[in-house]
């Protein structure tokens, strides 16, 4: 038995962690760095399917080889196809290059798939659950509470739907990415509160639409992990740092082992279940909001979320289940 694991090299420790847990029930655990591919990393397709349509070949790499019909198992984690092709390379030979390899890597992971090989999640699967509208009727139609949400480039509709919300609104990306300054500073995009003067200058929804919510007054906000049927919640205070309360990634160094272990209402724990069955995913990071009245109103579950620092505070066994459920000890979707 052998897990495939998907990811690249500047990724945590959270692949090591599984790798580690799946080495410890007696399964190989195999790392595909991608950003080593096609430079570093040999792979082979052959045309000659294996039983089943099973694709047949090998990959070489840091991790040594593997035969792909030693594949039990797919993880996949993080992607960074091509990321040392030579950034000096003619820009029209250069892109085709890491297309070409892109195509390469997601066509095996989906040939496998295809053929019977387990995969956490599908890259299908991924890619249909990371749709944040569709997260949000779903979560609604089973019944979680959901914040009021305006996704928009229309300025006017914007105004119409803060007019409708005394308390205010928020915003925010559907993607989580950053901006660099001149100097190569990171500025990460967080949730921020929308002013008075952020609604008298909106030009720039013209270039880039954006996500508008009620702003909730919040007592705690979750991350919650789930694995197969495993649910793991854990709580943090966002409100005992300023800077947090719109987004305690703000202040996410700040409040790192300040996460407790959480007990989600039965009714929460079952329709968080039903939305992971719904979007067809084993792993999923979901992000609530505890308003003071003791409501849970979920934001967004994402499918391939970060889970390293929930390991050691407060102590979940994140990279346990996901090891159970890699190598078939767990229930799977």
């Amino acid at each position: 038995m052998t897990v495939l694991l998907i990811t690249r090299s500047d990724d945590s420790a959270s692949p090591a962690r599984v790798a580690a847990a799946l080495e410890a029930r007696g399964v190989r655990a195999y790392r595909l760095d991608t950003d080593l591919f096609p430079t570093d990393l040999r792979v082979s397709i052959h045309d000659a399917a294996g039983e089943g349509g099973r694709p047949q070949g090998r990959i070489v790499g840091p991790a040594g080889a593997l035969d792909l019909d030693d594949v039990t198992a797919i993880y996949y984690r993080r992607f960074n196809v091509g990321a040392r092709i030579p950034t000096d390379l003619d820009r029209q030979l250069r892109a085709p290059s890491i297309e070409e390899s892109r195509r390469v890597l997601f066509g095996l992971m989906q040939a496998l798939a295809g053929s019977g090989v387990f995969a956490l999640d599908r890259l299908d699967v991924v890619r249909r659950a990371e749709h944040k509208s569709l997260q949000l009727a779903l979560a609604r139609r089973l019944g979680l509470d959901v914040p009021r949400t305006l996704v928009t480039n229309d300025a006017d509709a914007v105004r119409a739907f803060a007019a409708e919300l005394p308390a205010g609104i928020v915003t925010k990306m559907m993607a989580s990415f950053a901006v660099y300054d001149e100097a190569g500073q990171e500025h990460v995009v967080f949730t921020n509160p929308v002013s008075a003067e952020d609604l008298a200058d909106l030009d720039g929804l013209s270039l880039c639409p954006m996500t508008f919510q009620e702003r909730l007054e919040k007592s705690c906000e979750l991350r919650v992990t789930v694995v197969g049927d495993r649910v793991m919640a854990a709580a943090i205070d966002s409100q005992a740092l300023p800077r947090a309360r719109s987004d305690w990634r703000r202040e996410g160094v700040a409040l790192l082992e300040h996460w407790r272990h959480y007990e989600l209402p039965a009714d929460v724990h079952a329709k968080t279940l039903a939305l992971m069955d719904a979007l067809g995913l084993n792993y999923g990071a979901f992000d609530f909001i505890v308003t003071p009245e003791g409501r849970h109103v979920f934001l967004e579950v994402n499918p391939v979320g970060e889970f390293m620092w929930l390991c050691t505070t407060p102590g979940l066994p994140i990279d346990e289940a996901l090891a159970d459920v890699l190598c078939g000890r767990a229930r799977r979707r």
